[in-house]
């Protein structure tokens, strides 16, 4: 007679194992920590990176603003109530800017302050093209010389 073994087959006596999902608490914090350190990589060069992207509404503005004080120039042969300084329509989410006519009807300084985010950053230019940078925030370097708009930290100009 043959045995029940041989006819149903072999049969294990072993309890059947659990297979384990997911990840232990290790993995996870090694997984945070990478996340972190790129974290502390990444967020401060990106935040630059944004934060020279606004530099140009300043620089750009400043020198539209110039090129309409020229031509109010080239027809009146005077710089004092030119639009652009009476009644400033530049408008800017970042910069707030001005005009100044300083005693004299052959001379202006346009000026362009940071406000919000870029609050610390200021530039100048004149009526011969002197372009200035007079402040930036910390962590930022003025150019040396002082004869161009700083666009990056360390000083470097446009």
């Amino acid at each position: 007679m043959l045995s029940l073994s041989i006819l149903v087959g072999r049969v294990s006596h072993r309890t059947p194992s659990r297979s384990h999902t997911g990840f232990t608490l290790v993995e996870v914090l090694i997984v945070v920590v990478i996340i972190g350190i790129l974290s502390a990589i990444a967020l401060p060069s990106y935040n630059d990176y944004v934060t020279r992207g606004k530099i140009p509404d300043a620089t750009s503005n400043l020198a539209v603003m110039r090129v309409r004080l020229e031509q109010f120039y080239q027809d009146n042969k005077t710089y004092l109530n030119a639009p652009d300084c009476n009644n400033n329509t530049t408008a800017s989410r970042y910069f707030a800017f001005a005009c100044t006519t300083p005693g004299s009807a052959n001379g202006y300084v346009l000026q362009a302050t940071g406000v919000g985010t870029m609050a610390g950053f200021a530039y100048n230019i004149d009526q011969s093209n002197n372009r200035t940078t007079v402040s930036v925030p910390a962590g930022w370097a003025l150019p040396s010389p002082n004869t161009c708009w700083t666009v990056r930290k360390g000083g470097v100009c446009s």
